[in-house]
């Protein structure tokens, strides 16, 4: 650089390459227990959610299948607390949860290299259930353990104007205090983003359905959106990696 110049931008490029190789992570791959398993290591995504009657289940569970699509990185299932008593869940006639899928603790957080975040709606904002557990993560705020960390979310409400945009935008705020990433989807998903032929959830915020009452079942449209949420959730957090091994361009400044 001559004399009065400075550092310039990098002019490198990023694609999204699925062949294209990356930094390992710290941590090893895990199935969906979160138990070490043999092999080389990943990336992890952990898709942490709340779900009562399993409509953000089954939306978290084709969000790990798009994430284990793309080499090198793999998604992780976790439950957040439930925070009702077991007479209650009974009286609402909430079913048996699925054991396989562990209940995650604040400080196993850290070991993850991206996160996606399901919730049911609460009035236009997260469940109790989900907000319980990020008001549990103070200590790593007070050290900005997380910050940073790409992360998203994906939401389901009962009725079509009630908060596929505002649950995920009002969830925004702890996001930003940890110091994370938001990632939404956009219209990455592309002509299905303009379909007007049939009720889907899902915005540019994230993934959705609606449960009506409770009898309706996400969609093969919304599924599929879930699905490319978790493939381009994986991309993105692949291409910060590679971006953060790289060297500097100009050492000297």
């Amino acid at each position: 650089m001559g004399k009065g110049g400075g550092c310039m931008p990098s002019k490198k490029k990023f694609p999204i390459n699925e062949s294209a190789e990356r930094p390992v992570s710290q941590t090893e791959g895990t199935d969906v227990t979160g138990s070490e398993t043999e092999g080389s290591k990943k990336l992890r995504i952990f898709i942490v959610f709340y779900s009562m009657y399993g409509h953000i289940e089954s939306l978290a569970k084709k969000m790990k299948k798009g994430v284990d699509g793309i080499e090198g990185v793999e998604g992780v299932l976790y439950r957040v607390p439930e925070t009702l008593t077991i007479d209650v869940l009974e009286k609402m006639k909430v079913p048996q949860k699925d054991d396989e899928i562990p209940v995650i603790s604040v400080d196993e957080l850290v070991e993850a290299d991206g996160f996606l975040f399901g919730f049911p709606t609460r009035y236009g904002c997260m469940a109790a259930q989900m907000k319980a557990f990020f008001d549990s993560t103070g200590q790593l705020w007070r050290a900005q353990k997380l910050a940073g960390v790409p992360a998203g979310f994906f939401v389901s409400t009962g009725t079509q104007g009630g908060g596929q945009e505002t649950t995920a935008w009002t969830a925004i705020t702890q996001l930003a205090h940890h110091g994370m990433v938001y990632v939404p989807i956009g219209y990455t998903f592309g002509a299905g983003m303009f379909r007007m032929d049939s009720i889907r959830g899902g915005s540019p915020y994230g993934a959705g359905t609606f449960s009506g009452d409770g009898s309706r079942e996400p969609s093969e449209q919304e599924l599929a959106l879930a699905e490319h949420q978790g493939k381009y959730m994986a991309m993105t957090v692949r291409r910060m990696a590679q971006h953060h091994s790289l060297p500097p361009d100009n050492p000297s400044c």
